[in-house]
């Protein structure tokens, strides 16, 4: 087998019109309108050519998984998240790069990194 590329990530939130508000709203996703009814709630989301899937369902507990957002400034991206009283971690250096977390309204843990070329 030879995988081409992450298609989409499903993440649980327990409330779902709360998760779109934070991710379309405060982090710039889109809604995609081609998600089937599937008899339980969520949502499907772009983040650039990736998906994001919300599932209406309990969380679990934060072991360290999270969902990593690309962002070309992450400075810049932090003070504004900031200026909209999200609290954000300072951009700390990783590999070749900065990251900060952030968690969303049900608790996910998500990382905004930026990569730095040499």
């Amino acid at each position: 087998m030879q995988a081409l590329g992450i298609h989409h990530v499903s993440i649980n939130v327990t409330d779902v019109d709360a998760a779109l508000g934070f991710y379309t709203g405060i982090l710039g996703l889109t809604v995609r309108d081609d998600r089937p009814a599937f008899g339980f709630p969520g949502a499907w989301l772009d983040a650039g050519p990736q998906q994001i899937h919300l599932i209406g369902a309990p969380t679990p507990d934060n072991l360290g998984q999270h969902l990593a957002l690309q962002v070309a400034d992450l400075p810049a991206t932090v003070a504004e998240l900031r200026a909209e009283g999200i609290e954000v971690t300072e951009p700390s250096v990783v590999g070749p790069g900065l990251q900060s977390f952030l968690v969303d309204p049900s608790g996910n843990a998500v990382e905004l990194y930026q990569r730095v070329d040499p």
